[in-house]
């Protein structure tokens, strides 16, 4: 995306937001407001594998305006496994399932964007447009959880797009895949920023009764437009919050990730989040420092120069401080906090805000001993 770094050059030379903003605007990259309401990306680049790059011009015909609007589209993948696996030494678990590839939630900031590079799609507006939905997903899980062998540990869900995005409503994958792991007893944690959580509240508060089940809601800021702006369609703060009370009411360990915090837009609230999270009801609490991999990056500087130019050098100039003068530092033990002083100081914030409130003071593990291999594809029946 050369006409975005090109206009980040000029920001920070004397031109300002207002040139950044024009040089984007005359290369066509940005895509109409009206194709692109409801949603977070403003630009559409071509996958990074692919051979050839488009992009948008008017050639003087007016066919532009003709364009239609994105419309949230799902095809079926059919995967050989559902249970990813990783050794990732900063992450607290080593198996994850996604219902989903791509996430109508339209989060600007999501780290996972780059992905759909791998289906010759773009990180832009077709990961929160062009969905994949893995209606199998219950099925492949029951038949790897029978297997010989298999050592049952907490299965994380939602680390990598959101399994309660809105297409859930209709596909009830997660449903599917929780009904499994209850029945197998198998511990799970849930990462979501959708209040639809709530509705399988009747599995999850049976697991927890057990000590198999926790979930965490993401709280990025409690600024309602300007989660508008960021997060689309992913739920409002106050129904975020909302959640995290009906969860702890029904018995479920509930955890509040102030993630991500954007240095110099929404640092300032770390204090405020935590507050009202522990008043609704959450235990425990974890923080991310905004990460900008790959085609991520140039998607959120356009993001920030639409919304908010004037702090556009200031957030950026903030970030590269902590990431040794580079928009990300894929280093492990780093890549998540950040470094430098005003890593520390984001870090130290969080700890006594975390501490004042005793969040984090209990931390339980899920148990494993409970779980039931059994005989394979004996769920089957049950999920008819």
């Amino acid at each position: 995306m050369e006409p975005i770094a090109r206009a980040d050059i000029a920001a920070f030379k004397g031109g300002g937001a207002g040139m950044a903003n024009a040089m984007i605007e005359e290369s066509g990259l940005r895509i109409n407001h009206e194709r692109r309401r409801g949603r977070g990306a403003g630009v559409n680049p071509s996958g990074r594998y692919e051979p050839v790059s488009r992009h948008v011009f008017d050639d003087g015909w007016s066919t532009i305006e003709e364009l239609p609007p994105f419309k949230t589209e799902v095809q079926v993948e059919k995967p050989r496994t559902i249970i990813t696996r990783n050794e990732s030494p900063d992450i607290s678990f080593d198996r994850s399932i996604n219902p989903y590839r791509g996430c109508e939630h339209g989060c600007v900031y999501c780290f996972a964007r780059p992905t759909h590079s791998y289906v010759g799609l773009s990180a832009g507006l077709d990961f929160e447009s062009k969905l994949f939905a893995k209606p199998d997903a219950a099925r492949l899980l029951d038949r790897e959880l029978s297997k010989d062998g298999y050592q049952p540990r907490t299965i994380a869900i939602g680390t990598n797009t959101d399994p309660y995005q809105p297409i859930e409503k209709h596909w009830r994958i997660m449903r599917e895949v929780l009904e499994v792991l209850e029945a197998r007893n198998h511990p799970v944690g849930i990462v979501t920023k959708s209040a639809m959580v709530t509705r399988d509240i009747d599995i999850l508060s049976r697991m927890a009764a057990k000590g198999l089940a926790k979930v965490a809601l993401s709280v990025t800021t409690l600024d309602r437009m300007l989660a508008r702006t960021m997060e689309p369609r992913a739920a409002t703060p106050t129904k975020r919050l909302e959640a995290i009370r009906q969860l702890s009411d029904a018995g479920i360990p509930v955890s509040v990730m102030v993630a991500p915090i954007i240095p110099g837009l929404t640092d300032q609230e770390i204090e405020r989040i935590l507050d009202s999270a522990k008043a609704a009801g959450a235990t425990s609490a974890g923080y991310v420092i905004l990460r900008l991999p790959l085609e991520v990056s140039p998607i959120f500087k356009d993001w920030l120069l639409r919304h908010y130019p004037d702090s556009y050098r200031h957030v950026l100039s903030l970030i590269r401080s902590m990431r040794d003068g580079k928009d990300y530092d894929s280093e492990w033990g780093k890549r998540m906090k950040g470094k430098g002083p005003y890593a520390w100081q984001i870090g130290r914030r969080f700890e006594i805000a975390a501490q004042r409130l005793g969040l984090n003071s209990v931390r339980t593990p899920l148990r494993t001993d409970l779980f039931e291999a059994g005989p394979k594809d004996q769920l089957q029946l049950t999920l008819l």
